[in-house]
């Protein structure tokens, strides 16, 4: 008996899908609950599971094309009507005839073997799939292996490799003269950055005021306790649990920081959901701490860091995105010294953080070398004037440099 496989629901407001990978092929077995695709959303990468257990039969869309709910992608058969793996031949013999004659599964190059969301996470991390080996069926690479060995790269060997060798003395033939291009489609969730960045710069007054802060306080405090904190709580003592609390108290005294217009009405929020921006794989999502306002340090950072994680990982779900009130965007992990955030509508207003570094500074009129961090506060000058955002800024920097004020609600 066939099954077939339709779109699941994706989430408030979500209506369709790309079709970023297959994950099982015609031909082979599918347990219950098993993903069978990968479905690009405008936020998130969901994975589409098998209602029943049977093989993959047929798929009735190819990949990058976009299905709406509820429609069918494919079709499973059950374990004792299921065709032999035949279905799988078809497919195959059209790329031979493109690709190369009685080409073999052997003979194939990484890049030809990759599947689409592998080939992407290839490109965006700069790596060589030739020098990973895949754990995927039939020793195929997958998008796991491409970040392991992005990692990796990062780090930096431990010794000397001496794979790589023959490939670099290779180059200077490979590059004689000839320069190549690649025309490659957007995801769908760059697609969607762009389009809502743009709208946000069409449609809000965007303006952005800076300070700078000291951040010998809060350093201090976190080389004091971050022991006890980890040993404790099992979670790492970092600076965005500070800005959090930080950015709590600024909101609740310059309110319309934390608002935004709907329409010809403002929209006033007593609580603060904080969007806190998370680089993934595929681009920049920003997943939502809620009531930030009512947490400790302890399960701020415990939420960010399983966001983090989950990221990483591509499991983050729609409700983890949805909503927010104001976002912190810490660019300096990066190496950003200074920039003009954007802010993620319908909110109003975003903070940047950048990266710390030793300047001399004056205190008591003697010159003193301090680690400073320059801040960032782009905001929709429709709502908020110009003094309430400096205002706001300017708690922020008051709390980060006297962490005391936190505790007692200055």
């Amino acid at each position: 008996m066939a099954t077939e496989i339709k779109v699941p629901v994706l989430g408030e407001s979500v209506t369709e899908g790309t079709i970023a990978e297959w994950l099982k092929q015609p031909g082979e077995a599918v347990a219950v609950d098993e993903p069978i695709a990968s479905l690009e959303t405008d936020k998130v990468a969901v994975d589409v599971p098998s209602p029943v257990a049977g093989v993959m039969s047929q798929h009735v869309v190819a990949v990058g094309d976009t299905v709406e709910v509820g429609a069918v992608i494919a079709i499973i058969e059950d374990g004792a009507s299921a065709p032999a793996p035949a279905p799988a031949a078809a497919p195959a013999a059209a790329k031979a005839e493109t690709a190369a004659p009685a080409a073999s599964e052997e003979l194939l190059t990484p890049a030809q073997t990759m599947s689409p969301a592998v080939r992407r996470a290839v490109l965006e991390h700069g790596v060589d799939p030739s020098t990973i080996k895949g754990t995927g069926k039939d020793g195929r690479l997958t998008k796991e292996d491409v970040l392991a060995a992005a990692e990796a790269k990062a780090k930096g060997p431990a010794t000397p490799a001496p794979a790589p060798a023959p490939a670099a003395a290779a180059a200077p033939v490979a590059t004689g003269g000839a320069r190549g291009e690649e025309r490659v489609k957007m995801t769908r969730m760059r697609q969607t950055i762009a389009k809502r960045l743009k709208s946000a710069q069409d449609n809000a007054a965007l303006l952005t005021t800076f300070n700078d802060v000291d951040m010998s306080a809060v350093i201090e405090a976190r080389d004091k306790y971050k022991d006890l904190f980890a040993k404790k709580h099992d979670i790492r003592l970092g600076f965005m649990g500070f800005f959090a609390k930080a950015a709590c108290l600024a909101l609740k005294d310059v309110p319309s920081v934390n608002a935004y217009i709907d329409g010809d009405e403002i929209i006033y929020h007593d609580y603060v959901d904080i969007s806190v921006a998370v680089s993934a794989p595929n681009g920049l999502v920003v997943p939502v701490v809620r009531d930030c306002d009512k947490k400790g340090f302890a399960r701020i950072e415990q939420d960010i860091a399983d966001f983090g994680a989950r990221a990483k990982a591509g499991t983050l779900t729609m409700e983890d995105m949805t909503g927010g009130t104001f976002t912190i965007s810490n660019g300096g992990v990066f190496g950003s010294l200074m920039s003009t955030p954007i802010i993620n509508p319908p909110q109003s207003a975003v903070l940047g953080l950048h990266r710390i570094e030793d300047r001399p500074v004056v205190r008591n009129g003697q010159i003193v070398i301090r680690p400073m961090m320059y801040l960032a506060l782009s905001y929709d000058h429709r709502l908020i004037d110009g003094r309430e955002a400096v205002t706001a800024l300017k708690i922020i920097k008051d709390a980060i440099e006297d962490p005391t004020r936190m505790l007692i609600d200055l």
